[in-house]
């Protein structure tokens, strides 16, 4: 069983995985600093001052100044303010994908628009016939025909 669980991870596309979901992970933390410390700012000053990510409904009842005063109290919430920083994040995530993917299939139809060169067998039959043809051409100044 030890042997089988060496051969599962040791395969490409496990080691693979686990690359692209580290690399995903990071690419999360990068995609949400972004939104939350370089989009979101001048979004909200454009809109007068708006916050997104305090923006909440008070299911409790209470008021309360921040949406950090109302988890402190305990209040249940709607952060309807983080799901907007949330759907701005999945939407620069799902465009920079776009653009990965985008790239890379254009990689690939370039590569496979390039001319591949002909097998080995075919080079060497061309070659034959090439020299069975230099052999049945007549020499110049011949006005016979071989075979008439």
């Amino acid at each position: 069983m030890l042997q089988e669980f060496k051969t599962f991870i040791s395969r490409g596309n496990v080691v693979e995985l686990a690359v692209g979901i580290i690399i995903g992970a990071a690419f999360t933390g990068i995609v949400n600093s972004l939104v939350r410390d370089m989009l979101m700012p001048p979004i909200g000053w454009i809109m007068g001052g708006i916050d997104f990510s305090n923006y909440f409904l008070n299911l409790s009842g209470g008021h309360y100044e921040s949406l950090a005063a109302a988890e402190a109290a305990g209040a249940a919430t709607i952060n309807y303010g983080r799901f907007i920083n949330a759907l701005i994040n999945f939407f620069i995530v799902a465009g920079a994908l776009f653009l990965i993917v985008r790239q890379v299939n254009r990689l690939h139809f370039l590569q496979d628009s390039k001319p591949k060169a002909p097998p080995r067998q075919e080079v060497l039959l061309e070659e034959i016939r090439d020299a069975l043809r230099a052999r049945q051409a007549p020499a110049p100044g011949d006005t016979t025909r071989p075979g008439a």
